[in-house]
């Protein structure tokens, strides 16, 4: 089964990813090294690199990998960023930022979600990595700021604490738009003032939480 999921992966990276546009190598790299397997229920083993989100328990899903893997090159990260992200849920997307950046610092409000990353992440020896559960709307401000913010919700509009923790020239990348369907959006900062770029539609579960989609 193993050599089967690692055969499935690599297929995965060249069909759904290098296929789509996905060109950072360091992105693919990530993409080729963690197991997607590792991060979702045991029955749904066989499609762990199929094309598209699974579900994960608690109303969530973990994220179509071409989703993961263009949000992370959308991030523009180099190795050096401390990063945060909104929404652990299943902690795949946050071990792929752990390849990619210094630090990396999630937050999720789900404990189910909460307890089951940072039991999997831990056991694969991730050593950057800084898990919390808290409203992720709100960030992690005692840790800002931030180089990179990534959103893993659809989020009503920008939330102004999220870019408060920016750093100077940071990036923001999040799914905004209405609960149906929302553009991937990248926010960056230079010299005081904001420019937002759109990278396609997308549809993400949403954020709840102060500076999300109301209950």
């Amino acid at each position: 089964m193993g050599s089967d999921l690692t055969v499935a992966r690599e297929r995965m990276v060249a069909e759904q990813l290098e296929q789509r546009g996905i060109s950072d190598p360091r992105v693919l790299a990530a993409m080729r090294a963690v197991a997607r397997d590792r991060f979702i229920p045991a029955e749904y083993a066989d499609h762990a690199y199929d094309d598209g989100p699974l579900p994960i328990g608690a109303a969530q899903t973990i994220s179509q990998p071409y989703m993961v893997a263009l949000m992370s090159e959308v991030a523009m990260l180099k190795g050096r960023e401390r990063v945060l992200e909104v929404g652990t849920g299943s902690g795949y997307q946050t071990a792929i930022l752990a390849r990619l950046a210094a630090e990396v610092y999630s937050v999720e409000v789900i404990e189910s979600l909460h307890d089951r990353a940072c039991a999997i992440t831990s056991a694969m020896g991730i050593a950057n990595l800084h898990l919390r559960r808290a409203d992720g709307s709100e960030g992690w401000p005692e840790e800002a700021p931030f180089d990179a913010i990534l959103v893993t919700a659809a989020m009503p509009g920008i939330a102004r604490p999220l870019l408060e923790q920016l750093a100077p020239e940071g990036r923001l990348v999040a799914p905004i738009g209405e609960d149906e369907l929302q553009t991937l959006v990248r926010v960056s900062r230079h010299d005081g003032s904001w420019r937002e770029e759109y990278f396609g539609e997308c549809r993400f579960v949403l954020m709840t939480g102060k500076h999300g989609f109301p209950d």
